[in-house]
């Protein structure tokens, strides 16, 4: 893969994904494989897209001027690497992502981020709908405990699973970290 034509997205890594609030998750090393994504990436001196949700909901952990809103201290962009602000799931719906990438003439995206199946999985969608090659790095997301619509309890990982399954040959190529980066 050539990183040079290949952005990482990394999707929604702020403060408030650690709040307890957040519940249960899966894939304790995901931050760990970001890290090691977004070390190759800038080593490389790669496109980089940091994606921030920004809620509506003066009540969220994620509603601007909280501390949850902020990006992780590990995930912090540089200088020069492009934000993105949302406030939906999608990072490419009303934010200026698509024109970004192909201002630069980036025909790849390699996504990051959480959670699996929401923001992951909706921005993954959207970016295989407007031609873009999407790779989404299975280890490098996470997921929370729901209950589905049965009522019935579904463990952070059913929920991550489903959601890669879903992303898998129609939407995205699903790869762990070590095949990315390899």
């Amino acid at each position: 893969m050539d990183k040079h034509n290949t952005a990482l997205i990394i999707i929604d890594m702020q403060r408030g994904m650690a709040d307890p609030k957040s519940g249960t998750r899966n894939n304790p090393q995901a931050e760990d494989n970001m890290r090691q994504i977004l070390a190759a990436w800038r080593a490389a001196s790669a496109p980089i897209v940091h994606v921030r949700h920004m809620s509506l909901n003066p009540q969220s952990v994620f509603w601007p001027g909280q501390p949850g809103n902020e990006f992780q201290d590990s995930f912090k962009p540089y200088q020069g690497e492009h934000i993105v602000e949302k406030n939906i799931t999608d990072a490419f719906l009303n934010t200026g992502l698509e024109r970004w990438l192909h201002v630069r003439g980036i025909k790849s995206v390699v996504m990051v981020g959480v959670s699996s199946n929401n923001s992951v999985e909706a921005s993954a969608r959207t970016a295989s709908n407007l031609g873009f090659a999407t790779t989404v790095v299975a280890d490098a997301c996470f997921a929370f405990d729901r209950i589905d619509i049965k009522g019935r309890p579904q463990s952070a990982e059913e929920v991550h699973v489903h959601a890669m399954t879903n992303l898998q040959d129609e939407y995205a190529r699903v790869v762990i970290t070590s095949a990315l980066l390899a």
